[in-house]
């Protein structure tokens, strides 16, 4: 049985990367997505051709930086759809660099903070209350692998995707038996948007400490279509990046669950990935 019919379903950054596959994989699994991105042009035109599709849902622009947009967007929402099931706290930058780039980098990292952690923070802010009205609700936030430990070229990021982490068990602690909390913790997906952002590209390459060799190897490969056919078939062992539908996938599979089942951390790897964090 699916857990996902007639949930309202907001999803911050909902018109491109993850947000937007999980946008569409929840609209077609029966839910009520909202998508919420600062592209409002974008995330309109998604919930448009998803409503053509014969599904429900819905596309606002946010810059999730603005609390009180956030707030307002919220009780738009509740307004239109009745309720406030879930928020899948998504939209987020990746500006790596190293500490001595930081004349370069320091306004992608005030950026970072802004959109990163605080984005979060208005997320909760904006529909904590409505779910304890109606009497429960889930808040799904997206960590990172590199929130695990301090890693030379990601110092804001990662500091950034810790402070998530440590802001949804604090969240998952004072809400208990009130609003269900899932911390998600992807590591590198090679392709996707988040990479567009990034300063020093020499940066990733630490995440695989004594792989960073292969893992360079690995991204000319990737980047020149030459990966081996082990490394590019999710059936394989040796399978090497997961890409965006595959975590939209699993997010929605953890959204796709009794109120009362939590998953309160997970992290999701491709097996045969270069990463070591």
């Amino acid at each position: 049985m699916s857990h996902l019919k007639d949930r309202v379903v907001l999803v911050t950054g909902g018109a491109s990367g993850f947000g937007r596959e999980i946008t569409t994989q929840l609209a077609r699994g029966g839910a009520t997505p909202v998508a919420l991105d600062l592209n409002a042009t974008g995330a309109e035109e998604l919930a448009a051709s998803l409503t053509a599709e014969g599904h429900q849902a819905r596309g606002l622009g946010l810059d999730v930086r603005d609390r009180q947009a956030f707030a307002d967007v919220v009780d738009r929402a509740v307004a239109d759809l009745g309720r406030v099931d879930v928020l899948v706290n998504n939209a987020g930058i990746m500006p790596l660099a190293h500490l001595a780039d930081h004349r370069k980098a320091a306004d992608a990292w005030d950026r970072c903070i802004d959109i990163n952690l605080k984005g979060v923070l208005h997320g909760i802010y904006a529909v904590h209350d409505h779910m304890l009205r109606q009497g429960g609700g889930h808040i799904l936030n997206i960590s990172s692998v590199y929130g695990n430990a301090g890693i030379a070229g990601a110092a804001v990021y990662g500091a950034t995707k810790a402070a998530v982490a440590t802001l949804s068990n604090a969240l998952r602690v004072e809400s208990q038996g009130r609003i269900k909390v899932t911390i998600v913790r992807p590591s590198g997906v090679v392709g996707t948007n988040l990479f567009t952002e990034i300063i020093d590209f020499n940066a990733p390459a630490a995440l695989a400490a004594h792989r960073a060799s292969t893992f360079q190897e690995h991204i000319q490969a990737f980047a020149g279509g030459t990966l081996p056919t082990g490394l590019t078939d999710p059936e394989d062992v040796r399978y090497w990046s997961l890409n965006a539908t595959q975590v939209a996938t699993e997010i929605v599979r953890l959204i796709d669950q009794p109120l009362g089942v939590a998953v309160t951390d997970i992290t999701l790897r491709a097996t045969g990935e270069d990463y070591v964090f």
